[in-house]
């Protein structure tokens, strides 16, 4: 099951940390990892700090956008010891733990860990569906993101060795290129029934994308609301012609 889960580092500054983070996931039996964008990657340090686990650091996955590391992911969680506006669904760490073990034998899940000074910025947060915090002293709540992926990976591995992961059928849920593909059509049938008007645009598609991340539809239901759009078009269309 742990296969399946992969941690993704954004835009990382010290390559140290790059280092820390293989080690962390090999030291608990993961074996994903992609940065976004990273500002020394290959570098010495990293493989100083990554000891034993250089082989994580040679097949670490570089991409250019977080869109790109989570495409083929059902599940998305972002870290974050603030509170955000977006109303995710909020989990601690022994919850999330749980949900990720149970459904990683289901398909891909991305645990998003941001920049060492400001964390993930809004945006990003967007693209998630759960939010995961580290419950830490109020006082001084923010870890060194090496440190925050050790205890994420700990307990991850404890979570699959007291069986948590459970046999489940086959993956219920679109993955998130997907929905992409459901937000682009989404917004397509908006903009053509004057429901988005561009003089008036709001935040009307951020607002949909956030609920329907919270919600995470299954892939019979994005199904059945793609068939949706789809018939509003074409009734669209048609009409149109007359």
């Amino acid at each position: 099951m742990l296969s399946n889960i992969r941690i993704v580092l954004v835009e990382t500054f010290h390559p140290g940390n790059i280092g820390a983070a293989a080690r962390a996931l090999k030291n608990m039996g993961l074996s994903q990892l992609y940065l976004v964008k990273p500002r020394l990657f290959p570098d010495a340090e990293a493989e100083s700090r990554a000891a034993g686990a250089k082989d994580l650091l040679d097949s670490a996955v570089v991409v250019d956008s977080v869109e790109e590391a989570i495409a083929d992911c059902q599940l998305v969680i972002g870290t974050s010891a603030r509170e955000r506006s977006y109303d995710l669904p909020l989990m601690d760490l022994e919850s999330a733990a749980g949900q990720v073990i149970e459904e990683s034998s289901d398909g891909q899940i991305a645990i998003l860990f941001g920049r060492e000074t400001m964390g993930l910025n809004n945006a990003e947060m967007l693209l998630c569906n759960r939010h995961l915090y580290i419950d830490a002293n109020e006082e001084y709540p923010v870890l060194n993101v090496s440190q925050a992926i050790q205890l994420v990976c700990y307990e991850l591995r404890r979570a699959e060795r007291q069986g948590q992961n459970k046999a489940s059928e086959p993956a219920p849920y679109p993955r998130q290129q997907e929905m992409v593909l459901f937000y682009e059509h989404l917004e397509r049938v908006l903009r053509l029934t004057n429901f988005i008007i561009p003089q008036h645009e709001g935040r009307v598609m951020d607002k949909l994308r956030r609920y329907f991340n919270r919600s995470r539809p299954e892939k019979t239901e994005l199904g059945m609301l793609r068939g949706i759009l789809n018939s509003v078009e074409e009734t669209a269309e048609r009409l149109s012609k007359d």
